[in-house]
């Protein structure tokens, strides 16, 4: 008797497995799916910038100009957080690359918003201007301190593509 009833249990285990399976398998048909859809979308990012350039006591910088492939998919202000800007890409290999900007204590928010980055002494020259080089072990970054702000392009992106970021950014300082 024992034995009949183990067997039942296994059976029955099998027919719950098999049911399971062929609902699963109807869920998938008829769930619509695009395995070619660009799983990232791209955010616009325009109302964010014009708000956070009225209200910033520093020029807000955004990106001109940049080639094909990027995509902003991080956007934000923080006005009670020392003025923070933040605005981050997806480059064309997919490495991120973000822009920060804060009225806050360098030697804190450098290494908050890269990571742990450390300075390495060491500049670059980008679009006439000097940065800081910034090296960490998740993000590196350019960093620059001017106008009361301090501008930190960061992300896992090369310092090629960092400093192409940072050649792009402008101001468009409204009253």
């Amino acid at each position: 008797m024992a034995g009949m009833r183990g067997r039942q249990t296994v059976r029955g285990m099998f027919q719950s497995l098999a049911v399971i399976m062929v609902a699963a398998g109807v869920m998938y048909l008829f769930i619509p799916h695009d395995e070619h859809a660009d799983p990232v979308k791209a955010k616009d990012y325009r109302v964010e910038l014009l708000t956070a350039q009225r209200a910033a006591p520093y020029p807000v910088l955004a990106p001109e100009g940049l080639g094909e492939g990027w995509k902003a998919t991080v956007v934000s202000y923080k006005r009670e957080n020392a003025d923070a800007w933040q605005l981050g890409f997806l480059d064309p290999d997919t490495q991120y690359v973000a822009i920060h900007q804060s009225t806050a204590e360098p030697k804190k928010y450098v290494p908050d918003v890269t990571q742990r980055a450390e300075n390495s002494g060491k500049t670059q020259t980008v679009a006439g201007q000097v940065w800081q080089r910034w090296e960490g072990p998740k993000y590196d970054a350019l960093v620059r301190t001017e106008g009361g702000a301090t501008t930190v392009v960061t992300g896992t992106a090369s310092f090629e593509r960092l400093a192409e970021m940072a050649a792009s950014l402008k101001s468009q300082k409204t009253a």
